[in-house]
């Protein structure tokens, strides 16, 4: 998607917008009069093409950030892919008209932008972004970056390496979908089990999973095999401690920690997505996108509202974005 540099920028641009907090039914609103954010020097402006939502868009817009928010109004969301219209005096790497994604919010639950990836605009400092993989939409693109990175650096805090076992409880979501194939295909690892609801087991071991545990129907802390890893991306750390091996390591994203286990929240970092390129443009490690999707941007509530259910396999992605 070509935008030449001589393209004037709006000062005004659509966006969803939300002034106080709940559910995105209730209070998340399309302003088409919304103000196209200033770049800051190590900033570049995006001309959104796509964007995909998480649980934490969701938990931000419902209060329980309240105390490190930033101030209302908020143009939600993290991921974004897009092109580069305007970049900041500071700006080393990036030129206008490059396309990149990557997550806007270096820290996850500190203070994320006010003015987010759901809107025609949004300015991301340098160091945040990536060039987009030439193989991979911008809708595929923008599915990726909170979650690859989530699940990397759970994997890096972990030790995890070649050789170790890992169990991922819910692996068919966002982050689940993505630790599976890292571990197998980015890190080695010797077994790598994980659980899902019955219909999404196939998915599981087409993304590299020897071992995909139905936990409709079995608990996977019965199981006699113990892992060197568990990653829980669900929230079930009091039974995922029971799963792992004595002098393994147990990381969590979701819900209350059960020593050993340790939590963590997301450092965004655009080097991430430039060491893991090679896997994203060999196939190796794809984009998992909810067939509900893409919604496009007029249906972005309806797109919470989905992502609500949990029922989501892969991501939410909004697509086109104006």
């Amino acid at each position: 998607m070509e935008i030449p540099s001589s393209t004037p920028i709006p000062s005004k641009m659509k966006a969803w917008v939300y002034g106080e907090y709940g559910n995105a039914s209730n209070v998340l609103k399309l302003d088409s009069n919304a103000t196209v954010p200033q770049v800051k020097e190590d900033q570049v402006l995006i001309k959104v093409v796509a964007a995909s939502i998480n649980p934490v868009d969701a938990q931000r817009m419902l209060g329980f950030l309240k105390a490190s928010d930033s101030p209302f109004p908020t143009v939600p969301g993290y991921d974004v892919a897009g092109v580069v219209v305007k970049v900041g005096s500071q700006v080393k790497r990036l030129k206008v008209g490059d396309e990149v994604y990557g997550d806007i919010n270096e820290k996850a639950l500190d203070h994320p932008k006010r003015y987010g990836s759901l809107a025609e605009y949004t300015a991301v400092e340098e160091s945040l972004l990536a060039l987009k993989p030439k193989n991979l939409s911008f809708a595929e693109a923008a599915s990726l970056p909170l979650v690859i990175e989530t699940a990397h650096e759970g994997l890096e805090r972990t030790g995890f390496s070649a050789g170790k076992s890992i169990l991922v409880l819910g692996g068919a979501g966002g982050v689940g979908t993505q630790i599976i194939q890292l571990a197998k295909h980015v890190f080695g690892a010797s077994t790598v089990a994980a659980t899902s609801s019955t219909s999404k087991l196939e998915l599981l071991k087409s993304l590299g999973a020897d071992l995909a545990i139905d936990y409709t129907k079995e608990n996977f802390e019965d199981l006699p095999e113990k892992f060197d890893v568990v990653y829980d991306a669900v929230g079930q750390c009091d039974r995922a401690v029971k799963a792992v091996k004595e002098d393994g390591s147990v990381v969590t994203i979701s819900g209350s920690v059960t020593p050993p286990a340790f939590k963590f929240s997301l450092i965004s970092n655009g080097s991430v997505l430039d060491k893991l390129k090679p896997y994203l443009e060999s196939g190796k490690v794809k984009p998992v996108l909810d067939p509900k999707g893409p919604f496009p941007f007029s249906q972005t509530a309806e797109a919470f509202s989905y992502l609500e259910t949990s029922r989501v396999v892969g991501k939410v992605v909004i697509y086109p974005i104006p």
